[in-house]
């Protein structure tokens, strides 16, 4: 089945996590992303394991090894493995611009125009072309010309401040979220900027940083410091605004009591044998119990250590009050929930099975999953260049040139 971006085409050329999230996302939704490789190396991630996923070619019975992290964000797409660094790959990419929708690219800030590859020279070639550029700190500003990753992002950019016990060191998260978030951003820009270009016939270009994605994430807690003028503290595995709110120790384990209003409070209440919290001032109201919440918080975690973490779920389910266990991700692939919505994909190149997690997305029932299994590096080089009216002597040439893979 053709997705909603089917007809599409994006140029890739960004590496690591960000960019590539957002071409995978558009890929998954059909669009036909070329993702632009460096013949040698390729993706920085290619390389950042173990853990490895490894096969056997065909070629003299090589082996190839990816890492698990390309694999994460590479979905859909068609390598092509070309040098811009060198005047006839320069060339190679402008041609693709010509016919292309979208760019997507995570170079410094004017680190393409040296390869007459930036937004402003592609443009002016095809008029019709969106860009977005995705760097650590914008287009501008005194920080443009630094070079930015997640985890300095997440410090920067307040996360780690209100991540973390009390009295611990600032955490980052355990997934490079503001990489992905990123890339969620750009992809939601540059299909806004395709649906506006159905109306003028002309692309824009698209500015996402890092550092401002993070700031914007941020949420409540920013509102929270906007509003009161205070910088808020960590709060570990609690929650600022609500309590209860929060991770608390069961005999054998941990859960993860999500109380969101007054009246799952009272059944809470009840459930643990104190129906009077309820109507008791200092408890009675989510305010109240923010502003008492270590007393209130010690109370319920002396029941809640007196029986076993699944006993104590079956009956905040049968009450319904939010609840859940603290899952290790092998517990989260084999969660009944996680399986019926087909979060777990394999998908195969070749003999090759490729582990997968499922786009979240459906369109009328339907997964958008992209089939295509991330490529080896240059896997589509050749098909690419011929499908450009490239003869098969003159890629030959170029391979041998060392201008693409």
């Amino acid at each position: 089945m053709s997705g909603p971006l089917s007809g599409v085409v994006v140029l890739d050329i960004s590496r690591v996590l960000a960019g590539p999230w957002a071409g995978q996302l558009l890929a998954d939704l059909g669009a036909r992303v070329i993702k632009i490789e460096h013949p040698e190396r390729g993706d920085d991630t290619r390389g950042w394991g173990p853990p490895w996923l490894a096969e056997d070619l065909e070629r003299g019975g090589d082996a190839e090894r990816v890492a698990a992290y390309f694999l994460c964000a590479n979905r859909g797409k068609r390598s092509l493995a070309v040098d811009i660094a060198t005047e006839e790959g320069q060339r190679l990419v402008r041609q693709l611009a010509k016919g292309a929708d979208i760019l997507l690219e995570n170079f410094k800030v004017g680190g393409l125009a040296k390869y007459g590859l930036d937004y402003a020279s592609l443009h002016a070639l095809n008029p019709r072309l969106i860009g977005c550029s995705i760097t650590g700190f914008g287009q501008d500003g005194p920080y443009a010309h630094r070079a930015g990753y997640d985890f300095m992002i997440q410090a920067m950019g307040g996360l780690m401040s209100i991540s973390g016990e009390p009295d611990g060191m600032p955490m980052k998260t355990g997934v490079a979220i503001t990489d992905v978030m990123t890339g969620l951003y750009a992809a939601v820009g540059v299909l806004a900027a395709l649906h506006e270009r159905g109306r003028t016939g002309v692309g824009r270009h698209i500015d996402v940083a890092l550092l401002d994605v993070q700031v914007a994430t941020l949420a409540n807690q920013a509102l929270n410091a906007l509003v009161s003028g205070v910088s808020p503290q960590r709060h570990g595995n609690a929650h600022p605004n609500i309590v209860p709110y929060q991770a608390f120790a069961c005999a054998d384990g941990h859960l993860v009591v999500t109380v969101g209003n007054d009246a799952q409070f009272a059944r809470f209440a009840s459930l643990l044998g104190h129906p009077e919290w309820a109507e008791d001032p200092a408890y009675a109201t989510n305010a109240a119990r923010v502003g008492n919440r270590e007393v209130l918080t010690g109370l319920i975690q002396a029941i809640l250590a007196t029986r076993g973490r699944d006993d104590w779920l079956a009956e905040l389910e049968a009450r319904g009050i939010p609840a859940g266990p603290i899952n290790t991700l092998t517990e989260v692939f084999d969660d009944p929930q996680v399986r019926h919505r087909g979060l777990r994909r394999t998908l195969t190149r070749g003999e090759l099975e490729v582990p997968q997690v499922a786009n979240p997305l459906r369109f009328d029932g339907e997964t958008a999953t992209s089939e295509v299994a991330p490529p080896r590096l240059g896997q589509d080089s050749d098909a690419i260049l011929a499908e450009m009216g490239l003869s098969a002597d003159d890629i030959a040439r170029l391979r041998r040139a060392g201008v693409v893979r």
